[in-house]
């Protein structure tokens, strides 16, 4: 028997506190032992293998995804582009570029391609005139160099006669309608042979737009 009694309160106290030890020491050596995977969140158990290979196979199926949208687009803008071609060759307006969409531009190409244009003959009288400027003949060189000089004249006459109708008609038929850039459009058009313009020709010559 000890000499002096022990306070019931200190062993009970002293248990208590020998058992959270016990229970902080095996949590420390839990902890300690039991491994995390670096890409589990924090508090979750390390993923199983088939996981992770699961895992792998969605990310290799969202890179083809990806190849197969940027396929996808390809061939969306592959169609689109055969569509605009379709478009220029028959006149169709759904699919026309932008500069060659509405029915100012229709009328203004309309209107270039039912009359005769000095400026459409253009390229094939340049070909002569640098024939005739290519032979060493003094008499042919300065036939050509005239030639010359009455073709440009012709076409700028010509030019600005179709503009000034170009002008009046739009205005009469379009008047509310924007017509910028229009006439410019039209002379363009003008100086391309008829069977190399796009759209193609919609009207005959002489039929009226």
């Amino acid at each position: 028997m000890p000499r002096y009694p022990v306070p019931l309160g200190f062993v009970f106290r002293s248990r208590a506190k020998e058992e959270k030890a016990q229970t902080a020491d095996k949590a420390l050596v839990t902890d300690s032992t039991q491994s995390r995977h670096p890409e589990a969140p924090k508090g979750r158990p390390t993923p199983k293998r088939s996981e992770a290979q699961s895992q792998r196979r969605s990310v290799a199926n969202t890179s083809m995804t990806r190849k197969d949208a940027a396929k996808r687009q390809r061939e969306e803008r592959r169609a689109a582009l055969e569509k605009q071609r379709q478009a220029l060759a028959g006149g169709d307006e759904r699919y026309l570029p932008a500069r060659d969409k509405g029915p100012v531009r229709k009328f203004a190409r309309d209107f270039i391609d039912s009359r005769f244009n000095i400026a459409e003959f253009f390229l094939p009288m340049a070909v002569v005139i640098l024939v005739l400027s290519m032979v060493q003949v003094p008499a042919l060189q300065n036939i050509a160099l005239l030639l010359w000089l009455i073709v440009i004249v012709l076409i700028v006459l010509d030019s600005v006669v179709t503009g000034f109708r170009l002008k009046k008609q739009l205005a009469e038929r379009f008047p509310d309608a924007p017509k910028r850039g229009a006439v410019a459009y039209a002379l363009m058009r003008s100086l391309q042979m008829r069977r190399l313009r796009l759209p193609k020709p919609q009207v005959k010559r002489g039929e009226r737009p």
